[in-house]
């Protein structure tokens, strides 16, 4: 135990907390079907070892194996009657590892029972599951509590309050934000500072969910509230290769924020889901310069869609499905099919166009709505309506959608992604739009429910993109997902994704094949920047005989380029082209480089696409109209 009073340690240095538990402890084979809590009775030496991996690299703290380890989290696993033998073995795994050296936290977070305005009786179980687990820590004696990863504000008011009365010693309190700064109430990062403070917290912070440009940005606004502050940032946001979830922010990029955390007085760094030993030695060296001196994704494919056993109906012609499909096919025939003659772009009646219009929190659909109209009376084909774009919660797309159809006579594309509903509620939800005339689908498997608002919210993916293409295909003819031919077929246009810049690219264009091969009639790229990776894989793509629209996201900063580049999935940004977003500085300069920059990427490849799909930065639907004037919008 270190002899050195934990506050009074904080007061004259700042410290380096330790990184994820859960990614260490999966890459032993640990997973998910069995509480990672749980590893401490069943896997000691796994658990004992990721803690060494961090004391090893510099971590003044290590956070014991116990964030999920209350009455209820347990109880999903069956294991509810260890809470006790789970949260004592944590602790006591930590102090072995980190020796007299090292902080030992004990570590708790919330019951994932505390939804909405919850009644009183709900808030005494809660508080009944607190007491519980955090008496099992007190029992070990760790030198400070960790509370973290808590989205609303009552609950770590109930977990403050049972810490305050039960523990001795220094609380740490972390909240998880929303990536616009606040809480999901709507709570401002001054204001729940200042209330994790009056409750009782020592220390108050910001983790997971976010990157570190994010959390970075929100934790300087609790600083200035002039109580001690954490931060703990995811590295970056992930994405799926194979079966696992990847977090792409690299050490060094983590490093570089450590350096800004420091630098702006927050006195405890560490990391969250995807951090490793290794971002955590490069937040040693930040802090030694300070002083001076993949979760798994569920297994796809439990549910098979049938192969056709019958023929069915024979589709609907393309061109016949949708306005939006007969312009893709005609422009694609007339200018672009590799089997037919070839033409240069004349103009708009010769290029196809969607931007992206999303909702907004809430229920208003006012300001997407007018954004639609500058769209539609500029020309503009169709609009794209993400489905819980990084699993942030955001109405039904498709009622966004029917409503600017219904106001402006706009048609729109649907996204469908599969993780969050499972194959049940995707057949149904797919007729149920059909039937309400939505004929335009991009098909998608999704963002892992870890990145947005509720990331212990449960993901489906009953089915991924390949094969919930498959179940649409199938719908075409007439056939329902086992098979059974039901008399009636709809009429979808489908459109895929595709990462020209993907880590894995011999797996993308493998993976595009499948997706042609069970109906996917266009293909949509997400943003590109480096254009010789664009033209590599407009060459590979020929021989699969399928449209394609690129993907363009003007960039509004060089912060926003630094993000996109460090923090997004499927997203690279060559450096020259940040380095020209950094020359460029801020405000509106900025943002006419990155309307350049896009619009150099459009000219260099609109003969070879049929159209773009357009993604503008925080709705600023006129920078995409400023990228459309090189192939003749607003002529």
């Amino acid at each position: 135990m270190v002899s050195e009073d934990f506050l009074t340690a904080l007061a004259a240095r700042p410290m380096v907390f330790d990184g994820a538990m859960g990614t260490l402890l999966y890459e032993t084979g640990w997973f998910i079907n069995h509480a990672f809590d749980e590893a401490n009775l069943k896997k000691p030496e796994s658990v004992l070892a990721a803690h060494e991996s961090y004391v090893a690299v510099g971590a003044d703290i290590v956070e014991s194996n116990t964030f999920s380890a209350n009455r209820f989290l347990l109880g999903r696993y069956g294991v509810e009657n260890l809470v006790g033998e789970i949260n004592r073995a944590g602790v006591r795994l930590a102090r072995q590892a980190s020796g007299d050296t090292v902080y030992v936290a004990g570590a708790l977070g919330p019951t994932g029972e505390a939804f909405g305005r919850f009644s009183e009786e709900k808030a005494k179980e809660i508080r009944r599951a607190f007491d519980e687990q955090i008496s099992a820590l007190a029992d070990e004696k760790p030198d400070l509590l960790v509370l973290e990863t808590f989205h609303h504000l009552k609950e770590i008011q109930i977990a403050l309050q049972a810490a305050r009365e039960i523990f001795r010693g220094p609380i740490v309190a972390q909240m998880s934000f929303l990536a616009d700064g606040a809480l999901r109430d709507g709570s401002e990062p001054e204001l729940v500072a200042e209330r994790l403070a009056a409750w009782g917290a020592d220390i108050v912070g910001v983790n997971c969910a976010l990157g570190p440009q994010e959390v970075f940005e929100i934790v300087q606004r609790m600083i200035a509230v002039g109580i001690p502050t954490s931060a703990q940032p995811n590295a970056g946001q992930p994405r799926r290769l194979d079966q696992r979830m990847l977090y792409m922010a690299t050490p060094e990029y983590f490093g570089v924020y450590a350096k800004r955390f420091f630098k702006a007085g927050v006195r405890l760094v560490g990391g969250c889901c995807g951090t490793n030993p290794d971002h955590i030695a490069a937040v040693r060296g930040a802090c030694a310069m300070a002083c001076g001196a993949e979760e798994k994704r569920p297994t796809t494919g439990e549910f098979r869609i049938q192969t056709l056993e019958e023929p069915g109906l024979e589709p609907l012609p393309v061109a016949e499905r949708s306005a939006f499909a007969r312009k893709v096919r005609r422009v694609w025939e007339e200018r672009l099919d590799p089997n037919g003659p070839r033409r240069p772009l004349r103009g708009p009646e010769d290029f196809v166009v969607s931007v992206e219009v999303n909702p907004h929190p809430g229920l208003t659909t006012e300001r997407a709505v007018e954004g639609a109209k500058l769209l539609r009376d500029a020309g503009v084909d169709i609009v794209n309506i993400a489905d819980g774009p990084r699993a942030l919660v955001r109405m039904a797309n498709w009622a966004l959608g029917l409503t600017i159809k219904d106001a402006l006579g706009l048609d729109f594309l649907l996204h469908v992604c599969c993780r969050d509903r499972n194959i049940l509620g995707l057949q149904s939800d797919l007729l149920g739009v059909h039937v309400l005339g939505v004929r335009n689908l991009v098909v998608i498997t999704g963002d892992p429910p870890k990145m947005g608002d509720y990331p212990k919210a449960t993901a489906v993916f009953d089915l991924d993109s390949v094969e919930l293409l498959k179940l649409i295909d199938a719908l075409n003819h007439g056939i329902d997902p086992a098979g059974k031919f039901v008399g009636e077929a709809t009429s979808f246009f489908c459109a895929c994704g595709a990462e020209p810049a993907a880590l894995d690219y011999d797996r993308e264009l493998r993976r595009l094949e499948a997706k042609i091969a069970n109906g996917a009639e266009l293909i949509m790229t997400q943003p590109v920047y480096d254009p010789v990776v664009l033209e590599r894989f407009m060459s590979d793509v020929e021989g699969f005989h399928v449209p394609v629209m690129v993907g363009l996201l003007p960039l509004a900063s060089h912060k926003n380029a630094e993000f996109l580049h460090n923090e997004v999935p499927g997203m690279q940004i060559p450096s020259d082209i940040r380095d020209r977003m950094s020359a460029a500085g801020s405000g509106p300069a900025a943002q006419r480089e990155g309307v350049r920059i896009a619009s150099e990427m459009l000219e260099r490849v609109k003969d070879r696409v049929v159209g773009t799909y357009l993604m503008p930065p925080f709705s600023r639907y006129q920078t995409a109209l400023d990228v459309l004037k090189v192939v003749g919008y607003g002529d």
